[in-house]
């Protein structure tokens, strides 16, 4: 049998991955003062042992105010960027290309854990020590009614959110991570400069499409001029922002044009989070949100597609039709943590049963298979 699309490599730059599946960042809200522990070494290394050609470590804040909730990963000081080399290295020894997405969260910031209240934390709802801290945005407009109204940034605390991008990313770099990841989706504070519902600035940072988009473009040619030439650079995009009047998909096809021309290498296409609304977004499915993977690619720049591809004849045709050159795997890969491998004997069912499995493991379930077939 062919070897399926979805289990080609890929080279980026200097990197090559072993297939086109990846884990995208999902926050775990089980840090300590930003630093990694050891569920964050279990949970991102069972994917590098699954099979996965590229995991991504959660978004990870550039500053302490930058965080969603006070159990996220940073990535502004020796001790987090220590204990997160440990991950990296452990990833690459097992085959699979470490990634890491830096982060602000803005006017989202100052969060709950989902799994211990919704919204934002104030000093009625906290828990234990963790206070509320002030959020910022390019503009003093709320997330939604019941969020606090954040301050807006001044120019010269942009210029310091531009500093905290460009030293997290020199940090992640000393660290050992190989690819870094951009985040500029969701509604978190890149997304809303990018967008005219939560960017009302007069300066020039605000205003038209060339304004909304300054900052962002400012970042990214920060952060290439860290990130070695041998080494890719992600964008994460929310293609559109869920709400009527906001960012569109033909605005995402051309900040990608521009963010090709600076050196980005992948648009990672995700949607929405920017208001609660999802008026505007594709109705979900599985699959969902490939489309816009699909037409950002046609602009000549790799994208990375994700949204309920659950399966692995999804995923492959994504790949085989030329929909996008990278699939990330979320919730799918929580539910599953070896679905890569799962998915090669899928879609490959002659395939030596050992291959791609941990050398510990793999000569154990070459035998079961021999007999349960």
């Amino acid at each position: 049998m062919t070897l399926p699309a979805l289990f080609s490599p890929l080279t980026i730059r200097g990197v090559t991955l072993k297939n086109r599946l990846a884990i995208s960042p999902m926050c775990q809200y089980s840090a300590v003062d930003g630093v990694v522990q050891d569920w964050h070494f279990v949970h991102l290394g069972r994917f590098a042992l699954g099979g996965a050609a590229l995991v991504f470590v959660e978004a990870t804040g550039v500053t302490p105010e930058g965080r969603i909730s006070h159990g996220d990963v940073g990535l502004w000081n020796d001790a987090q960027e220590a204990a997160l080399a440990r991950v990296a290295a452990f990833l690459k020894a097992q085959g699979s290309v470490p990634g890491i997405q830096i982060a602000h969260a803005g006017r989202k910031a100052s969060s709950h854990r989902p799994f211990e209240g919704v919204g934002p934390v104030t000093p009625d709802t906290q828990i234990g020590d963790e206070a509320p801290w002030r959020t910022v945005a390019p503009s003093a407009i709320p997330f939604a009614e019941g969020w606090p109204t954040p301050r807006e940034l001044t120019l010269a605390e942009i210029a310091e959110v531009r500093l905290a991008f460009a030293a997290s990313a020199r940090r992640a770099l000393r660290a050992g991570f190989d690819v870094v990841e951009v985040h500029a989706a969701h509604g978190y504070l890149l997304s809303e400069f990018l967008s005219p519902i939560s960017n009302h600035r007069t300066d020039a940072y605000g205003g038209d499409f060339e304004g909304r988009i300054r900052l962002l473009l400012e970042i990214v040619e920060d952060v290439r001029a860290i990130w070695p030439d041998d080494k890719p650079l992600f964008v994460r995009l929310s293609a559109v922002d869920g709400t009527a009047g906001g960012w569109s998909l033909d605005d995402s096809v051309a900040l990608a044009q521009r963010l090709k021309a600076l050196g980005v290498d992948v648009i990672d296409s995700s949607s929405a989070g920017l208001t609660p609304s999802l008026e505007t977004i594709n109705k979900p499915g599985p699959g969902y949100q490939v489309p816009y993977a699909e037409a950002i690619r046609a602009t000549g720049i790799a994208t990375q597609a994700v949204g309920l591809i659950v399966t692995p004849e999804l995923a492959e045709s994504v790949i085989a039709e030329g929909k996008a050159d990278l699939v990330a795997l979320g919730r799918p890969a929580l539910f599953d943590p070896n679905w890569p491998l799962h998915a090669r004997r899928a879609l490959d069912p002659e395939a030596d049963p050992a291959e791609g499995w941990p050398i510990q493991a793999g000569y154990a379930v070459a035998r079961m298979r021999a007999v349960v077939k």
